[in-house]
């Protein structure tokens, strides 16, 4: 074994794949998820452009409404002729707004056209049910920033200033595109960007947004109604949902108990400024190609990509992210199937019946609470490949094709539209657990804490994760190991607040949990201060994600022990593969700020220093890079 992989494990694993690795010009990254994604892509492009064709013939009625809007997505002959005309009639509904009470009049309209309101409201299963009994309740949030985070504003940040500048130049190339003088634009955008620096200082930041319990805030509707006190709350809520409750739940109190500051009559032409700039940065990429290239620069210049999509994959993607269920169920049905289903649950059972001996065995639980954990673990719902039936939603998006006179902006709209009252149709009714958050060709997994379940769509089912040609240590090392994590969410700082129906309820003893809070502070310990890519790792704003990678390659490695010809070389290893991963730098820098999970190749090296397994796997020891003192090494599960 080289001495490197004593010194930086990762780099070892990964060191000829980084150094010839490139990242293409319509990436921000190139890597183990990445490489997937990319494979997925290109097979559905092509199965998709031979029924564009007429070679094949969309095997749906759902299918076929797709192929119909992707040929209006990618038709940028009639994109271009059209140029900004479909955007008009949006923008001209914010430009006739003379006051709050204009906004009152129109809420309804302006709500499900996308103009962007200062409140913003959307129906989520409440945390706090009553046993099984869970229903989807109003919630209230704090309003989008122009920069990806509450700390981009901090005077220290100088990321702020640059991308701010970024944005400026490229809304003015946007607002003179449209016909507005370089003044008129420039007075626009001051406006818009006065409101945006208004909303900030009261908003939460990304740390704070990963603390589940403090996004939990039961209030009096009548007092809600107080704090907005210009926008008419009761009349909106009543227009989308028939009836004004009680109670919502308020992610970020302290944006609604200051909200008088930032909405009133004197900021009324800011705010219709703001509203102007979000519609146009939200429809830029569904016009012409000339605003689909500015329109995506800030975006660009956030993530490091050199170059906008292709047109024909930009078409693709925009508009499968509207179809996302539909292409995930032709991608499940042709691409998995229902033998890989099965063969994947199974092993998912598997890994929770480790996971339970796990816990029979832990030495720090009491016996009440490990019952708990126990009854919680065998009540998690599984999710795998794709879901059994189609979501009734799609079965209403119909297609009005160029021949019709449709454009891609009136599609989109009408499309949007209907999700959103297919979402606020749930207010009151029970939550679905089967529901999918996820389309089968997505490269992820997920856990639900409200749900208490499971989620591996099909695409992540493939190799380096899983595959029949891999070894079982190879296989556990990956895929087995991200069950693991996901199951290993249930029971993280966030998910160990909810209970085996999904809600918040504590079912710790408090000395248990005590016990718990100091290992989880041990994790913030360990990863908190790393430096990476110019800045350092925020600890506390990755715990959840650390805490379930930890539990989940402790679980997917007693698995792998257990197999026949048990290999640790191959588990570790691919472990360190399936996080292979080159990143701009500004990719890199982005995801400090506001990821909850560590930069991947943290995830990789500082993960498996907490296994004795490892020391012995590859002999390292004290004095080498890749050595932690036995007092420092974490494990929670």
């Amino acid at each position: 074994m080289p001495s490197s992989i004593k010194d930086d494990f990762y780099d070892a694993v990964n060191g000829e794949w980084l150094v010839t690795a490139e990242i293409p010009s319509d990436h921000s990254s190139t890597g183990g998820f990445m490489d997937l994604v990319d494979g997925v892509d290109e097979n559905l492009m092509k199965d998709f452009a031979e029924m564009r064709s007429g070679a094949k013939e969309p095997n749906t009625p759902e299918l076929k409404e797709f192929i119909k809007f992707y040929e209006i997505a990618a038709d940028f002959k009639k994109r271009d002729e059209d140029g900004v005309k479909p955007l008009l009639p949006y923008l001209k509904q914010i430009e006739d707004l003379k006051s709050w009470d204009d906004v009152n009049a129109n809420l309804k309209e302006l709500f499900f056209n996308g103009v962007e309101l200062p409140v913003d409201l959307g129906i989520e299963p409440d945390l706090k049910g009553n046993g099984a009994d869970k229903r989807n309740v109003l919630w209230a949030g704090g309003v989008s920033l122009i920069l990806p985070d509450k700390t981009y504003y901090d005077q220290d940040n100088p990321s702020g200033p640059q991308l701010m500048q970024v944005f400026t130049q490229m809304m003015m190339q946007l607002l003179t595109k449209l016909g507005k003088s370089e003044n008129e634009a420039q007075t626009i955008i001051d406006g818009a960007k006065r409101f945006d620096a208004s909303i900030a200082p009261f908003r939460k930041n990304s740390e704070e947004l990963s603390d589940v319990a403090k996004l939990y805030n039961p209030w009096e509707f009548d007092h809600f109604a107080d704090m907005v006190q210009e926008i008419d709350v009761k009349k909106l809520v009543q227009a989308l949902i028939g009836t004004v409750p009680e109670k919502l739940i308020i992610t970020e109190p302290k944006f609604y108990e200051n909200l008088h500051q930032i909405v009133n009559a004197d900021t009324f032409e800011d705010y219709k400024k703001w509203a102007y700039v979000n519609m146009v940065r939200s429809l830029s990429g569904y016009l012409s190609e000339e605003f689909r290239q500015i329109g995506g620069t800030f975006g660009r210049a956030l993530s490091g990509q050199q170059e906008s999509m292709p047109q024909e994959k930009s078409a693709f993607y925009l508009a499968r992210r509207t179809f996302s269920q539909v292409v995930g169920e032709y991608y499940g049905h042709k691409y998995f199937g229902e033998t890989a289903k099965k063969d994947v649950h199974d092993m998912v059972v598997s890994m929770i019946d480790v996971y339970e001996k796990r816990l029979a065995e832990n030495t720090w639980l009491g016996d009440a609470t490990r019952s708990k954990a126990i009854t919680k673990l065998r009540s998690l719902k599984i999710l795998v490949g794709y879901p059994d039936e189609l979501k009734a939603v799609y079965k209403k998006l119909k297609t009005k094709t160029a021949a019709e006179g449709g454009s891609l902006v009136e599609n989109v709209q009408e499309f949007s539209r209907i999700f959103l009252e297919d979402q606020l149709a749930k207010y009151g009714k029970e939550v679905d657990r089967s529901e999918w958050h996820m389309s089968a060709d997505t490269v992820n997994a997920y856990y639900s804490p409200e749900g208490n379940l499971i989620c591996f769509p099909a695409a992540i089912l493939q190799a380096p994760f899983y595959s029949l040609e891999q070894t079982a240590s190879q296989n556990y090392g990956g895929i087995g190991a991200v069950m693991a994590h996901e199951i290993s969410h249930a029971f993280d700082p966030n998910g160990a607040l909810f209970d085996e129906f999904g809600n918040m309820d504590n079912w710790w003893t408090e000395d248990d949990l005590k016990h718990f809070h100091q290992l989880s502070e041990a994790m913030v310990k360990e990863f908190d201060g790393i430096p990476f890519a110019g800045g350092k790792v925020n600890g506390k704003l990755v715990v959840t994600e650390n805490v379930a990678d930890d539990g989940g390659l402790k679980a997917a490695l007693e698995a792998s022990k257990a197999t026949k010809d048990a290999n640790l070389e191959e588990f570790f290893t691919n472990w360190a593969t399936i996080w292979r991963t080159k990143a701009t730098k500004q990719r890199e820098e982005l995801l400090l700020a506001i990821d909850v999970h560590a930069p991947a190749k943290l995830r990789a090296n500082v993960q498996v220093k907490n296994f004795e397994e490892f020391y012995e796997t590859f002999d390292v020891k004290e004095g080498d890079g890749m050595y932690l003192a036995p007092e420092k090494r974490v494990q929670i599960w």
